[in-house]
């Protein structure tokens, strides 16, 4: 079995999701006993189609652009079993370098009419491709590929041609530390179903299931992550690539918002033996108090005074954030006096340990 599969997301050094998604499905068909080739449309040199039909008149089933979709793409297409068509959702639908690939293969027609069941339709030169569509968004809701999955089921419903569609709602959240679990029996789950689709044509009821399970139980904190990732962008007059590369911490704009990008920090390994409570009294900007419960390697995070804190900062709001985030000097602000401390100083020395986990974004 020849299975093409074309990547048409633009992003590439691991930012894609698209990508990640494919590449686990490619895995699994791979594995099942297919010949695999993954083709990246950005690499690709496309034409936008004409109109003109030439491929219809002067040189039927074969087009005036002489680029990579004719002279390598579109031979590829015509040889495969299956195509799997893996795209970002750019407005609620395909991404234009994939709709620029699709319309291309206009060749594959003839013009004249026919007509079946009181559809007008034209007919082939040779039996297309098989079609696998795969596509991931950022929002969380389902039925945000509602359009994309109309427009694909009319296109490549009929006859039985479409095998499976695989569509993946709140992507971005898949690399956070706190949808690790989540995210990796998603990815297995998209493995499996490149199995299913080799060896019985369809992915089954409960492979679908896994792959699109809630990665959060609580979309707000997903929305306010995405948020404060889209302020400290701003702020630093970065992009999301660069703020990724540099390492930036996303900075809490609320005492809520700070115990969300705690717990993602949250290094597990370097808490194995600790038990502890922090808490923290913040002024100012923001007043009110948080505290976070250390044990077995786990945390637990509550607003308000802790019965017990093992250790206590009071600082205010932006200042603190401004150590988190590298602009000032933690030790430096100390000892001009700038937060208190009470309690257990090896703690404070160790919270950099404690919260260093640079997967958190």
């Amino acid at each position: 079995m020849k299975v093409l599969a074309l990547n048409s997301s633009p992003r590439a050094k691991g930012q894609s999701k698209t990508e990640m998604m494919m590449l686990q499905l490619v895995k699994g068909m791979t594995e099942a006993g297919a010949r695999v080739e993954v083709v990246n449309l950005r690499e690709k040199r496309i034409r936008n189609c004409t109109g003109c039909f030439t491929c219809w008149t002067r040189t039927p089933g074969a087009c005036i652009h002489k680029d990579d979709m004719t002279l390598e793409l579109f031979p590829k297409w015509l040889d495969s079993d299956i195509v799997v068509y893996a795209t970002p959702l750019y407005h609620f639908t395909l991404n234009a370098s994939l709709k620029a690939f699709i319309e291309r293969t206009l060749p594959l027609l003839q013009p004249f009419f026919r007509q079946h069941e009181g559809k007008t339709f034209h007919p082939v030169r040779s039996t297309p491709p098989k079609a696998v569509f795969l596509s991931v968004a950022g929002f969380p809701e389902p039925d945000i590929f509602d359009p994309l999955s109309a427009w694909v089921r009319y296109v490549f419903g009929k006859g039985g041609n479409l095998l499976a569609e695989i569509y993946r709602p709140m992507s971005e959240a898949m690399p956070l530390a706190m949808t690790r679990e989540k995210s990796a029996d998603v990815l297995e789950a998209v493995c499996r179903a490149g199995h299913e689709i080799v060896n019985q044509s369809m992915i089954l009821p409960e492979t679908m299931k896994r792959i699109q399970q809630p990665l959060m139980e609580n979309n707000q904190d997903f929305f306010d992550i995405g948020n404060l990732m889209w302020k400290t962008c701003i702020a630093e007059g970065l992009t999301p690539e660069s703020l990724d590369k540099k390492g930036l911490i996303l900075r809490p704009d609320s005492i809520e918002t700070f115990l969300i990008i705690m717990k993602m920090g949250f290094n597990a390994p370097a808490a194995a033996d600790i038990r502890a409570v922090i808490e923290f009294r913040f002024s100012q900007e923001k007043e009110g108090a948080c505290h976070f419960t250390i044990a077995d390697g786990r945390i637990t995070a509550a607003t308000g005074y802790a019965e017990k804190a093992d250790l206590i900062i009071e600082s205010p709001f932006e200042l603190w954030m401004d150590i988190m985030s590298g602009k000032k000097d933690g030790q430096e602000s100390f000892l001009e006096n700038q937060y208190r401390v009470q309690g257990d100083f090896s703690l404070l020395m160790g919270l950099s340990q404690l919260f260093g986990n640079k997967s958190q974004q």
